[in-house]
């Protein structure tokens, strides 16, 4: 296998125009743009006549985070504006628990303004559910990348943490579309299907979906199944390094039902993913399955899969097949009585990476140099410069709120 250390990002660079990055979606989600990349060839319809392009039988997974009311807003008493930006929970750890804390928790955050805050409380008083609130921040430390702790808290025990970022936090709309974020971005930066609080980013590519096009799929006798990775900042980070190697991935909190296992070993160990969040999840499995059939009793906590980990494994391990994988996955599972995996994964997928479970991918169009675009990359190989020259002289919209694709580099099973 290629390795991707060595990729040069500038190789993954293309021109786009600052009028292709759409600053809101289509006024109906399923009349936005759909590119299709099949047998080689390119075209395109609407995102509502998806189910057309799908093969009947076939597995497609999908995403079902849910966009936080991540930002939260104080003033200090000189008059400063802090912002307060929730990455990922701190204490409680997990994302349920800490959702539903009464009184206090603390999380990661970035901080806006932050030399204006380097110490002391910051207060506000709010009105949530009839309730007059006074919700408080306090810096309590920092975590060993530099991010700041910020432990919140609130005067009123009736009130889980969930009711107050409902009640007054701010949706995050992406920095690229430099504008302020709107009351109608609290219901289109969600999917229909969204579900589990999380993320601060929306997984995009599930933007496009309604009822009426989850029910085609269905009618059409397409299984549809969910797992859940918290998006965070992370995925907007820039490449900054020549080489990959020295881009550090973000890591993310992921969530995957056993029934998600069994309809993967169901449909032979392959599938649709929907985003490429979904891709990194499913992706993971196959290195989760690999550490578990390494060491049968690892605990839960442990399977944290890291960026370069499938560049640097022995030859014997990579003849273990996906489905062997997910058997020895269903298994560990059995034997610990695990309803659901709960972990996380920093997997970086770049071209010389061999997908294992994902055969096709539903995607938005992905901005010059980044992670998302050399994932695309990996699966579709130099033909992601064909079907982004296609997109932009064939004016696609470009990047969370524009048109999608469906790339299916070989024949489905």
């Amino acid at each position: 296998m290629p390795d991707p250390k060595h990729i040069h990002i500038s190789d993954y660079d293309y021109v786009l125009p600052p009028e292709r990055i759409a600053k809101h979606p289509c006024a109906q989600r399923d009349q936005s743009r759909l590119l299709i990349y099949r047998d080689g060839g390119l075209s395109d319809t609407r995102f509502c006549h998806l189910p057309d392009y799908l093969p009947a039988g076939a597995l497609l997974v999908f995403n079902n985070t849910k966009v936080i009311q991540a930002r939260l807003h104080f003033r200090k008493p000189t008059g400063a504006l802090i912002e307060i930006f929730c990455l990922e929970p701190y204490r409680p750890r997990d994302y349920e628990q800490n959702f539903q804390q009464r009184g206090a928790c603390e999380w990661v955050c970035l901080v806006g303004n932050r030399k204006k805050w380097k110490s002391g409380i910051l207060s506000r008083t709010l009105e949530v559910a009839g309730h007059t609130v006074t919700l408080s921040a306090e810096l309590t430390g920092e975590t060993p990348q530099d991010s700041p702790v910020v432990r919140l808290s609130w005067d009123d025990p009736e009130l889980t943490l969930s009711d107050i970022l409902e009640a007054v936090g701010e949706l995050p709309i992406p920095p690229y579309l430099n504008r302020p974020t709107e009351e109608s971005d609290r219901r289109d930066y969600q999917t229909v299907y969204s579900k589990i609080d999380g993320s601060v980013a929306a997984p995009t590519a599930g933007l496009h979906f309604t009822p009426e096009v989850l029910r085609a799929i269905d009618a059409k006798g397409i299984e549809r199944n969910e797992l859940t990775l918290h998006v965070g900042a992370g995925t907007f980070r820039p490449v900054k390094s020549d080489e990959m190697a020295g881009h550090e991935m973000h890591s993310e909190y992921i969530y995957v039902p056993r029934q998600t296992i069994d309809a993967l070993l169901r449909h032979d160990a392959w599938c649709i993913a929907v985003g490429t969040t979904s891709v990194r999840t499913l992706e993971s499995l196959y290195y989760i399955g690999l550490h578990v059939r390494r060491n049968p009793d690892v605990a839960e906590t442990d399977l944290h899969v890291s960026q370069w980990t499938p560049y640097e494994l022995p030859d014997d391990e990579r003849a273990v097949t996906p489905r062997e994988s997910l058997e020895a996955l269903r298994d560990y599972m059995d034997r610990h009585q695990l309803s659901a995996l709960h972990t996380s994964t920093q997997l970086i997928i770049a071209p010389g990476y061999d997908y294992h479970f994902v055969k096709a991918i539903i995607t938005n169009f992905h901005m010059p140099k980044s992670t998302l675009l050399l994932l695309v990359a990996a699966l579709v190989g130099d033909k992601w410069r064909d079907i982004y020259s296609y997109a932009l002289e064939h004016d696609f919209r470009f990047l969370s709120y524009g048109d999608s694709s469906l790339l299916i580099p070989h024949p489905l099973p």
